[in-house]
């Protein structure tokens, strides 16, 4: 119960941290509107987090007795692909901010909470990075025995908890934090740390594959 609350944590942090265009939008949304309303656009974002780790969960434990005679492959080629994801995280990082590029967004404010909330959903929802990753992380710590359904909620539970927290951080900070995280060297900050978790994660995965 414990390893699947830590796994959800990490992963969920994982992939919320980085600050990307869909942060930056949020931070400039709770600026130029209200903390009801970016609360409830960070709580859309999170929502998408927490599908994509309940499908991934559900799909590991769906394929676990057909993946069993490639258990151990199957562990080491996720934990590559999600060392992968590290790397090329940093690496883009790295070179916007050399670049010192911003993303800019010309989206027509949403006026409400719901429509917020609805809208932040589905553009997280569109970003395949999101299922890669959480594809990549549950099934490479696919064990011999299936997870149990408990297991796979506290993963899923926490992987939104984890999420949900960092974009309410992000929104409540509003135009004051979030400028600082969403500048050239916050950014860059933020996207190092978030491949260095994911590097953490493939790395613990890589080591326990006999």
């Amino acid at each position: 119960m414990t390893a699947a609350l830590v796994a959800g944590l990490l992963a969920g942090y994982g992939i919320a941290i980085p600050v990307g265009a869909v942060a930056t939008y949020l931070v400039s949304l709770t600026a130029r509107t209200s903390l009801r309303i970016g609360g409830s656009a960070a709580l859309g974002i999170a929502t998408a987090d927490g599908v994509y780790a309940l499908v991934a969960a559900l799909g590991g434990a769906a394929l676990a007795a057909a993946l069993q005679p490639v258990l151990v492959p199957l562990r080491v080629a996720s934990g590559l692909v999600l060392a992968a994801l590290a790397v090329r995280g940093a690496v883009t990082a790295l070179r916007q901010y050399r670049e010192r590029r911003l993303t800019a967004r010309s989206t027509k404010d949403p006026a409400h909470p719901a429509r917020a909330y609805l809208t932040l959903l589905g553009i997280t929802l569109l970003n395949p990075t999101t299922i890669v990753y959480f594809a990549a992380l549950v099934l490479g710590s696919r064990t011999s025995e299936a997870v149990r359904p408990l297991e796979q909620g506290v993963f899923v539970l926490a992987a939104f908890v984890a999420s949900a927290s960092w974009q309410l951080l992000i929104a409540g900070g509003g135009a004051l934090l979030g400028r600082v995280l969403t500048g050239h060297r916050g950014r860059l900050v933020t996207a190092l740390a978030s491949s260095t978790v994911i590097m953490v994660l493939a790395v613990r995965m890589l080591a326990a594959s006999p």
